[in-house]
């Protein structure tokens, strides 16, 4: 069985499905009760046209479910006009689809939440564990954020803004290594950046390729996380740096600045340092200045701080930090390396193992975990 066929099949033919008149939250219910079906029909006798057996299969499941609900109880006339088995045409619903779940009227979280299991294909388990919470607590989300699209159709969609926002978190999920969705990430934002001129598309596209062009070398072999600084910068992808500070260029030269253009200057200046101790620093520190203005976000304060400790020295670094809410998420990680930097080895490893137990996935938290037990046995 071949459970990637499935996946890359999966937004297509929900595509069909609404297309065909079923709303989203039916016609992602269906589509999955295909899927289950094909684990359990296609081991023994797999179809000779895997999308069309799918499109077949999730019609008839979402004519059932219309049957059995009274509400919708107009639909029952279409039963006779069940549309022929073959598949639709050849188009790629991925996008499209990620602009329904981006809808304004869901919360960032649901929306990401939504995407990941309607057009990602991850189960409602996956995505819980993706994001440290009880699976009902997550199946309640996505439940209520499939009720909250289930009458928008394709001329109702979401802002860019929305859409480039749910991109940049699905991309996350796949970078931090919890769930493999990067390329799939940045495969879709090159759609988009072809379909639209838009700086700030182009700007999220840089800022993923200059971060993924890292990946080979952000883990060891044993599974554990290296710090940036402690990279081995061979393993990166210089093609991709080139592409993605190429791209980055090109809509910095349009003047209309953004927050996904200011986080790939920032990913550039890293990217462009053959070593951690060339780094420009203070034009880092500039950079997230200009984040700061555009964004006021804390999380962007909080990242300032480390690149001040760096420019400036961790005192400075601990004064900007000082000025920042401590239930922060990573501040108490940022917290112990600018005090190991100023030489307070105590409290930096106190704060390694404060940060550990906060940590928002295990690699993170075996890190800061042996974070701590290194200054521990130093003391």
């Amino acid at each position: 069985m071949n459970e990637a066929l499935l996946r890359s099949l999966t937004p297509s033919v929900l595509g069909i499905l609404v297309r065909r008149g079923a709303d989203f939250a039916a016609a992602e219910d269906a589509v999955q009760d295909a899927l289950v079906e094909a684990l359990r029909v296609w081991p023994a006798a797999p179809p000779r046209d895997p999308k069309g057996w799918l499109v077949t299969v999730a019609w008839r499941k979402f004519l059932d479910a219309t049957r059995s609900d009274a509400a919708r109880r107009r639909r029952e006339d279409l039963v006779d006009e069940e549309p022929a088995p073959e598949p639709g045409p050849a188009v790629d619903d991925t996008l499209r689809l990620y602009f329904l779940c981006a809808h304004p009227s869901l919360t960032p979280a649901s929306a990401v939440a939504l995407t990941l299991r309607a057009v990602g294909g991850l189960t409602t388990r996956q995505i819980a564990q993706a994001y440290l919470v009880p699976e009902a607590t997550m199946a309640q989300r996505i439940s209520r954020a499939k009720r909250t699209v289930s009458g928008v159709r394709f001329d109702q969609p979401g802002d860019v803004a929305t859409v480039l926002r749910v991109l940049y978190l699905v991309f996350n999920e796949g970078y931090s290594g919890d769930v493999d969705l990067a390329a799939e990430a940045i495969r879709l934002t090159r759609q988009l950046a072809a379909a639209i001129d838009h700086p700030e598309v182009a700007g999220l596209l840089a800022l993923m390729l200059l971060h993924h062009a890292r990946r080979a070398a952000r883990t060891a072999p044993d599974g554990s996380l290296v710090p940036l600084a402690e990279q081995d910068r061979t393993r990166w992808d210089t093609a991709t740096i080139a592409e993605g500070i190429e791209i980055l260029q090109a809509a910095l030269a349009r003047d209309r600045l953004g927050e996904y253009q200011a986080q790939a200057a920032i990913a550039a200046l890293h990217a462009d340092a053959p070593t951690a101790g060339e780094t420009d620093w203070v034009q880092i520190v500039e950079w997230y200045d200009e984040l700061t203005r555009l964004t006021d976000s804390p999380v962007v304060r909080l990242n300032r701080a480390v690149a001040v400790g760096e420019a400036d020295g961790p005192r400075a670094g601990l004064a900007a930090l000082a000025a920042l809410d401590a239930s922060l998420p990573r501040y108490a990680a940022v917290a112990a390396y600018l005090h190991e930097r100023d030489g307070d080895l105590a409290t930096a490893a106190r704060l390694y193992a404060e940060a550990a137990q906060k940590a928002p996935n295990l690699a993170e938290r075996d890190h800061l975990t042996r974070q701590a037990a290194r200054l521990n046995s130093h003391r």
